[in-house]
Order: C-alpha cells, then sequence, then structure tokens
C-alpha cells in the first residue's frame, strides 16, 4: 500500500490486480465520485467556516454544472487515452438523471468523474493529483 499526501488530498493506493480498462464509464465513475468530493472537503475543511458553509461550498464544486464546466476547461490538457476516456464516459447510457441536472451537463461530469476514477484505479496518482488541482482552481475562477 502506498500513500500520498499533498495539499489536503490524502489518498491510499492499493496493489490490487482490477484491469481498470475492463470496468464499465459508469463504475469509474463511481469511484471518482468519491474521489473528487473527498478531495473537496479536505481541501475546505480547514477553512474555519460553519459545517453548513462549507457544505454549500462544496456542493457548488460537485454539482453537475460545475463539473462539465471543469471538464470543458480541462479537455486541451488531457492526454488521447484520457480524452478516450472522457468521450466514451460522456456518451454512456445513464439510466438516472438527477433532478436539479440539465442531462448534458449530467454527461459531461459522468465523464469527469470516471476519469478521476481511471486515474486513481491505475494507480496514476501523480495525474491524478494534477486533474484535482486544475479543477479546483478552474472552480475557483469561474465563482
Amino acid at each position: 500500500m502506498e500513500t500520498a499526501l499533498e495539499e489536503g488530498l490524502y489518498i491510499e493506493t492499493y496493489n490490487h490486480s482490477i484491469d481498470v480498462d475492463s470496468l464499465s464509464a459508469l463504475a469509474l465513475a463511481f469511484v471518482g465520485d468519491s474521489i473528487f468530493d473527498l478531495f473537496i472537503r479536505t481541501k475546505l475543511v480547514g477553512s474555519g467556516k460553519k459545517v453548513r458553509d462549507l457544505h454549500r461550498e462544496a456542493v457548488s464544486f460537485v454539482k453537475a454544472s460545475a463539473q462539465a464546466n471543469i471538464l470543458k476547461e480541462l479537455e486541451p490538457e488531457l492526454s488521447s487515452k484520457e480524452k478516450d476516456i472522457v468521450r466514451n464516459a460522456r456518451n454512456a447510457k445513464v439510466n438516472t438523471v438527477p433532478k436539479h441536472a440539465d442531462i448534458m451537463d449530467y454527461h459531461y461530469s459522468t465523464a469527469f468523474e470516471a476519469l478521476l476514477g481511471y486515474l486513481y484505479l491505475s494507480g496514476d496518482i501523480n495525474r491524478l493529483r494534477e486533474i484535482l488541482h486544475m479543477a479546483y482552481d478552474i472552480n475557483n475562477k469561474s465563482s
């Protein structure tokens, strides 16, 4: 087991034998959703704000429209493999859409989360960290 700690991001990676390329885009997004949520909450928790305010600020990062905007700005920075993951996930058939999300934003946010899930499960923690920090900066710039 490896451990990484940097600017509010603590991730443990396990040396396991998951064939990441065989996972569905939605399975990758399932993991990526947790990675992004944990990263954002960890970045925000030390601010001294009340929990209610922390929650509101976290939601401003993790809602579908924010993730869609993040991905659109990140796309030029992605490798061809990362673009393939994003494209595959963006086109994945989803069975439900949250009631407060636009369908296109939801597809883009699923693609963003799938990218994070892929990077985490493939063990590319340095690139995951880079993408997470770029996402944080993009959302702060947009707010």
